[in-house]
């Protein structure tokens, strides 16, 4: 029995997990980079809803040919400020203010949602590749 998810580490797991169990196949392995780009996406946006949103209330991963989808949600019916920016960095470390833009910038599919019974939900598409397999060397089965 897999844990609850109740923060970032716990959500990146189960991304990962997600990814390995669903979304490889016998023919087809996520490539690498893509991956830490797909829990990077997980992190800021689990870590957004518990920081900003009033907890995170639920976070769902569907496969899809083209990446993993995330839904995550939130109890909070405030939309981010800088949803739909243009993932530009923040001027000047404040220490703060990286996330969003990041979301942007390796996401694709970007959307925020009321939830009928209050708070929101943001859903985005993380794209994933297959990686590229190393030919076999001179003398090595196939």
């Amino acid at each position: 029995m897999r844990p609850p998810i109740t923060t970032a580490a716990t959500a990146r797991d189960h991304a990962r997990s997600v990814v390995r169990e669903q979304w490889d196949t016998a023919d087809r392995t996520a490539c690498e980079e893509d991956v830490i780009d797909l829990l990077l996406v997980v992190s800021e946006l689990v870590t957004n809803a518990i920081r900003h949103g009033g907890g995170l209330a639920g976070l769902e991963l569907a496969p899809t040919p083209d990446g993993l989808r995330l839904a995550v949600h939130d109890n909070s019916d405030v939309v981010p400020e800088v949803m739909h920016g243009s993932g530009a960095l923040p001027v000047g470390h404040r220490g703060s203010g990286y996330g969003w833009p990041l979301v942007v910038r390796l996401a694709r599919e970007v959307t925020v949602a009321r939830r009928p019974g209050g708070g929101k939900t943001i859903s985005v598409l993380v794209p994933l590749r297959a990686a590229q397999r190393s030919a076999p060397e001179a003398g090595q089965p196939a």
